[in-house]
């Protein structure tokens, strides 16, 4: 079984998972990316609400967790997300 099976089998909207398909794209090796809702938008041809709305589906089905990141200043960075389960993606391709 794919690694991918579960979110097709899900109940979750279309939109979570193209974003979680992107986020999959952008991991590195720990399974976690940066990208900017905005940058996200523009790469996928999206609004950044439907970005924003698919990132909450994402985290209250427990696929992805967000952290906001902080400059030394105090001013927020971008936000990291981090997928759940991302060692089986990398052990299982197919």
């Amino acid at each position: 079984m794919s690694y991918f099976s579960s979110i097709y089998n899900d109940d979750i909207p279309s939109r979570a998972v193209t974003v979680y398909m992107y986020l999959v794209h952008r991991a590195n090796s720990d399974g976690q990316c940066w990208p900017s809702e905005r940058k996200i938008a523009m790469d996928l041809s999206i609004s950044k609400s439907t970005v924003k709305r698919a990132i909450a589906d994402l985290v209250e089905h427990r696929y992805i967790k967000v952290e906001q990141r902080y400059r030394k200043s105090g001013a927020k960075s971008s936000l990291l997300f981090t997928i759940t389960d991302f060692e089986k993606h990398l052990h299982s391709k197919g």
